[in-house]
């Protein structure tokens, strides 16, 4: 399909460069003589919202943009470039230090990281803001794969303030790549922002985790490639069902899996993406109390994991086995407010069938949640404990996990095992 002329034209390339995304709507619009009301009826809002829309340089929904850019026909490669953060004004030789990854002394590397992680979340979650608002200087410290799966790995540690450490030099780099416009490349960036949108869920920092899940599916769209599609679908989702908006977060995880369903699923790879899919639209839709949907998307995920090895490939983007699907279903038992299911949903469960420490972790957690809301303190404080030696983070950086200790602390303090727990989550934010 041709391009219109309009696209471009010296006034789109630099309303592109400013990052004027919202101008660039208004030109689409006033080029195809709609009115505000028009196009706020073609993407369902108002003509005042398509008014703040044009006018705004700050981005507050990005999904409204994306749809209000295409609806007037702004080509995806001109709606990327305006939504990219602007290139660094740092010189060359300057280090990004808070990454682990960057080119320094080993030992300055470690004091420099405790100094970083000693600072709080607070100040993490900070060098993250920086870096996706102002794109910092390419450390170029290594091959990008290599230092995405190192973290992932981080991630798959529950090595949350690291993680968080190392995502800016990690998103300054996927952003140099990804300018060479191929598809590989600006996967690789979207699957960065969805790993980033992952680890700031685990936290809490849920209005971060919804930026840096926008962009993700952004630019997984732009790439063509299904899996960072579903993956960066899949961390949308989750952001929107804690802010409570399940309804959308049901409707979008039920578009990425019939996507992705669509594809063939000819690949162990995509088997499991799709597995995952399932496995979240069944949680999303007990926490919507959707009962018969989440048991039914429950009974076709185990279908799907059937075809899927017991042991996970290492790398493997969605680390998916039969244990998985049966981990979820705990999850989704507990959700629709069943905690008999969930306990014996996990009665055989063993954290030995489980490749990372984050879900092995999960598994404690997940039980323990099933534990209390039984009412049964030790059992809880067990779980508990299980997951905590199994990666601390999990334990510790989680608001809802974090509040359950907080209850046995106040509730039952005498339990074998509470002040220890107490004593862990007690320095978190």
């Amino acid at each position: 399909m041709p391009v219109d002329p309009l696209w471009s034209s010296p006034k789109v390339r630099e309303l592109a460069a400013q990052r004027r995304p919202g101008a660039l709507i208004r030109l689409g619009r006033e080029h195809r003589s709609w009115t505000l009301a028009v196009l706020g009826d073609r993407i369902g809002c108002s003509p005042a919202t398509v008014s703040r829309l044009e006018r705004r340089t700050r981005i507050a929904d990005l999904a409204l943009v994306h749809r209000a850019a295409l609806e007037v026909g702004v080509p995806r490669h001109i709606l990327v470039t305006s939504l990219a953060p602007p290139p660094s004004t740092a010189p060359p030789t300057t280090k990004v230090t808070a990454s682990p990854h960057a080119e320094e002394d080993p030992m300055r590397r470690r004091t420099l990281l405790t100094a970083t992680a000693a600072a709080g979340p607070a100040a993490l979650l900070m060098g993250l803001d920086e870096a996706l608002a102002d794109t910092p200087a390419p450390p170029g410290a290594g091959p990008l794969d290599s230092r995405l799966a190192a973290a992932r790995d981080l991630y798959d540690q529950g090595a949350h303030a690291r993680l968080l450490a190392a995502l800016p030099g990690l998103i300054a780099d996927a952003h140099s790549g990804a300018a060479s416009r191929r598809s590989l490349d600006q996967a690789r960036l979207s699957s960065v922002c969805s790993l980033a949108s992952a680890v700031l869920i685990k936290v809490g920092s849920y209005e971060r985790a919804r930026l840096t899940a926008d962009r993700a599916r952004t630019w997984a769209e732009v790439s063509g490639s299904p899996l960072a599609a579903a993956a960066a679908a899949r961390e949308l989702a989750i952001v929107l069902r804690h802010q409570d908006h399940t309804d959308a977060a049901q409707r979008l995880m039920t578009t990425a899996a019939t996507n992705l369903e669509a594809t063939g699923l000819r690949t162990d790879a995509s088997t499991a993406a799709y597995a995952q899919m399932l496995c979240t639209l069944a949680y999303t839709a007990a926490r919507g109390g959707n009962r018969t949907e989440a048991l039914a998307m429950t009974e076709e995920a185990h279908r799907a994991a059937r075809r899927l090895p017991a042991a996970v490939p290492p790398g493997r983007l969605f680390p998916v086995s039969p244990a998985t699907v049966d981990l979820y279903a705990v999850g989704v038992h507990w959700a629709l407010g069943d905690a008999g299911a969930a306990l014996e949903a996990g009665r055989d469960l063993r954290p030995d069938q489980f490749p990372t420490a984050e879900r092995k972790a999960r598994l404690g957690t997940d039980m323990a949640r099933a534990w209390w809301a039984w009412q049964r303190p030790e059992q809880t404080a067990r779980a508990l404990l299980d997951a905590y030696r199994a990666s601390p983070g999990e334990v510790r950086d989680r608001p809802a996990i974090r509040s359950i200790v907080h209850e046995l602390a106040e509730r039952h303090p005498r339990t074998s095992g509470v002040r220890e727990l107490h004593a862990a989550v007690a320095t978190a934010g």
